[in-house]
């Protein structure tokens, strides 16, 4: 594993910032950064509220901060920590994978069987509006595996051929979806709605086109973007779930059954270009693997919290084996008014 910076949480917000390596380039060496607790029971929600501003700093160099010994195990407590930096939390809607509330705007990692990864991705690139700020906790570390490896975005849209690069930056990216069909989830927990009418006024306004198919399935088509610029730091990113919701992301006998049983439109999720054509599965297996090769594994302890910015950076899980509990927490909303 590479060589981590490391750095112990001071009093003074000035030997917080002094403490940060200088002169080293984003990436893998200092991602997370890690900021260790002075002492025991030392309270994280009243540093991070006193100092917001040099915490963002430190996300917007870094990607990741890493806060241990602060005994952060639990929904309650990684939503105080959580408002005391962001002020306000988000909820999750339009959801892109299941999850369960574990306690006020506090979730659930996502609900997916344990022997299967989770590639990177960015949250909610898929939509039109995302949250800026992803907060963890580690409430039971997995026997095995289990990490939520990291990459820097800054360095993967780099990395990416200037042919797929293009491509995407002028055609952008589509998703269709297709929700009650089930296999996935039904619009209702998607949209987090009740009625035929609150889900048609949520993708009027998120500028979605929808059809209703028999059987209560409802069938959206979105395009959205495939780059993003952070509104701080002014870097652009490689920032959509192409990869992710791309067909082929699944094992080829599912994908088998899925097409034979719906077709190419009606499955669940699919991913193509922005003008409907589809995405080759060599390029999404090319995105894949820069992904891959731009990850950064850590071990989670129990008490463990994360901040990611994540604009900067994606996030994914590893399989694993044992009981794991991870908390998710989101902050600040971005809208992406150029869509």
């Amino acid at each position: 594993m590479n060589q981590i910076a490391s750095i112990a949480l001071p009093q003074e917000t000035e030997a917080f910032l002094e403490s940060m390596p200088a002169g080293v380039d984003y990436g893998e060496e200092t991602l997370p950064l890690r900021v260790h607790a002075r002492a025991p029971g030392q309270s994280l929600e009243a540093w991070v509220g006193a100092h917001r501003d040099d915490v963002d700093r430190a996300l917007h160099r870094y990607g990741a901060v890493l806060f241990k010994g602060f005994d952060i195990d639990s929904a309650d407590k990684l939503n105080r920590v959580a408002v005391a930096h962001a002020g306000e939390l988000l909820g999750y809607i339009e959801r892109g994978a299941p999850r369960v509330q574990l306690g006020d705007k506090v979730y659930s990692s996502t609900e997916y069987a344990a022997e299967e990864s989770i590639p990177m991705h960015h949250e909610m690139s898929y939509s039109h509006h995302w949250p800026s700020k992803l907060y963890f906790c580690s409430q039971l570390v997995a026997q095995e595996g289990g990490y939520t490896p990291l990459a820097d975005d800054r360095k993967v849209i780099r990395a990416i051929p200037e042919d797929i690069k293009r491509r995407f930056i002028e055609k952008k990216v589509m998703y269709v979806r297709n929700y009650g069909l089930g296999v996935d989830m039904d619009w209702r927990e998607a949209l987090q709605v009740e009625t035929r009418a609150q889900a048609e006024e949520y993708l009027a306004q998120s500028g979605t086109g929808f059809e209703w198919l028999p059987g209560d399935v409802l069938r959206t088509r979105a395009r959205r973007q495939a780059i993003a610029t952070h509104p701080v730091t002014g870097d652009t990113v490689w920032f959509n779930h192409a990869h992710l919701f791309h067909s082929s992301n699944m094992p080829a006998d599912v994908r088998e059954f899925l097409v034979e049983e719906f077709g190419e439109e009606g499955m669940p999720r699919n991913a193509y270009y922005g003008d409907g054509t589809p995405i080759e599965d060599s390029v999404v297996q090319t995105i894949r693997g820069i992904y891959d090769e731009h990850s950064v594994r850590f071990p989670w302890e129990q008490g463990d919290v994360l901040f990611v910015d994540n604009f900067l950076l994606t996030h994914g899980r590893s399989p694993f084996k044992g009981p794991r509990k991870v908390c998710v927490a989101m902050a600040q909303l971005y809208t992406n008014h150029d869509l």
